[in-house]
């Protein structure tokens, strides 16, 4: 039986990629957030 997680680098980084982050105001939020907590990757 095939596991449920296929992964695959360009739709995740369509999903949750930094690009698409930046498009959205909530998407920049998260990001500030993360930046302030200190965190050393801010995305996938």
């Amino acid at each position: 039986m095939k596991r449920t997680y296929q992964p695959k680098k360009i739709q995740r980084q369509k999903e949750h990629g930094f690009l698409k982050r930046m498009k959205t105001k909530s998407g920049r939020d998260i990001l500030k957030a993360r930046r302030a907590k200190g965190r050393k990757k801010l995305s996938a």
